[in-house]
């Protein structure tokens, strides 16, 4: 039976052909319905406050709308100016962004404060346009090599006058003891040492993954081992559930949250009302990074503490006790290397024989004499 046969043989509907070349406004309104399910919600929220700044700027700086048409590489390149500061020759920094937009920007409430945007900022904010450019199917501005050329060359401009990209600390064993050590406050202390836990030992989970997990998502294999299940995280979007372990005090704190706030179905970890009772609303992801900094001050550590510190502190730590790399990599899902391996390293650095090469017993300084040194010298070659 060839083609045409089949065709012949479909019945007549009413219903009019759609062009091969465009996509039908209903098929665009399901894409975008599709690309903003699959999107995390701190995701979209930052892609939102994004493209909203770059809509004021360029009202602003161009009387242009965001939308009406791609933009050009000099437009990218001119934002890239505008909100990098620039050291100058008397040692003072500059950006060229007029005062008066950058007050404007401000009194819209898309600008937190007047002044240059950290380096980490601007590039966000061009990884989105990319993005938006590629949804509209257009060429992106930043692909362009003089955009490229001009952050790698301020980047190294910006480092060489020591600005750095600032990171989060990282919570290795010791601060996260001292967090632990706080989690003492009834209910709310079970809860907190329960997620601290999951989310360090646990993996380094992210944020978004703990306050996502049902208590549904784990389940109880022994005393001192529960397993928990992930779904669709940022790296492995198919949604596959993979199961992950909790041993030892982790799964020991997780049993103690569960028995502290009996649960069958819902979010593992709930907000909690007055009296320590528990709701049935999860927590928020910035509720994560607020508990992680209200334990770290209660625990009285410096530094810049966030949710991201637990995922950070896991990979440093397991750095420090010389774990492969490869096994940490299958608890943290990292998909890339080059990710992981600052991090790693950084631990496994602090323990490295490469450090401690003066570590060994010198000998004593009545030994340390020319004769013990090589060849014997003159009179005159010692002075």
């Amino acid at each position: 039976m060839n083609v045409i046969e089949i065709t012949d043989q479909l019945p007549l509907v009413d219903e009019p052909p759609l062009d091969l070349h465009f996509l039908a406004s209903n098929a665009q309104a399901a894409a975008a319905a599709f690309l903003a399910a699959g999107t995390a919600a701190n995701t979209v929220r930052s892609y939102r406050s994004a493209l909203a700044y770059w809509s004021a700027w360029l009202q602003l700086r161009y009387g242009q709308v965001l939308g009406d048409a791609p933009l050009p590489a000099t437009v990218a390149v001119q934002f890239v100016l505008d909100h990098l500061a620039r050291p100058l020759a008397d040692g003072s920094w500059a950006h060229l962004l007029p005062p008066s937009i950058d007050a404007a920007l401000v009194t819209a409430r898309v600008k937190a404060k007047v002044g240059p945007l950290a380096f980490n900022t601007v590039s966000h904010r061009l990884s989105v346009l990319g993005k938006w450019h590629r949804i509209k199917e257009w060429d992106s501005p930043t692909e362009a090599s003089a955009l490229k050329t001009l952050l790698r060359e301020a980047r190294k401009a910006q480092s060489r006058q020591g600005v750095n990209v600032r990171k989060k600390s990282a919570i290795v064993l010791e601060p996260l003891q001292a967090l632990l050590a706080t989690c003492d406050d009834g209910v709310r202390g079970a809860r907190d040492r329960a997620l601290l836990l999951l989310a360090w030992s646990g993996g380094g989970r992210r944020r978004s993954e703990v306050v996502s997990l049902q208590v549904n998502d784990v389940r109880q294999l022994d005393a001192d081992t529960w397993l928990y299940a992930l779904g669709a995280t940022k790296t492995d979007t198919g949604g596959v559930r993979r199961e992950k372990p909790l041993r030892g005090p982790a799964a020991q704190a997780l049993s103690a949250w569960l028995a502290a706030a009996p649960a069958n179905s819902g979010p593992l970890f709930r907000r909690l009302y007055k009296g320590g009772k528990a709701g049935t609303t999860s927590l928020s992801a910035d509720q994560v990074a607020r508990i992680v900094q209200r334990r770290a001050k209660l625990a009285g550590l410096d530094g810049d503490w966030a949710a991201h510190s637990l995922r950070s502190g896991f990979v440093t730590e397991a750095g420090r006790q010389g774990v492969p790399l490869g096994e940490v990599m299958a608890m943290t899902e990292h998909r890339s290397v080059a990710t992981v391996m600052g991090y790693f390293q950084a631990g496994a650095l602090l323990n490295s024989r490469a450090t401690q090469l003066l570590d060994i017993t010198m000998p004593s300084a009545t030994h340390n004499s020319s004769r013990s040194m090589g060849p014997h010298l003159t009179k005159e070659e010692e002075e």
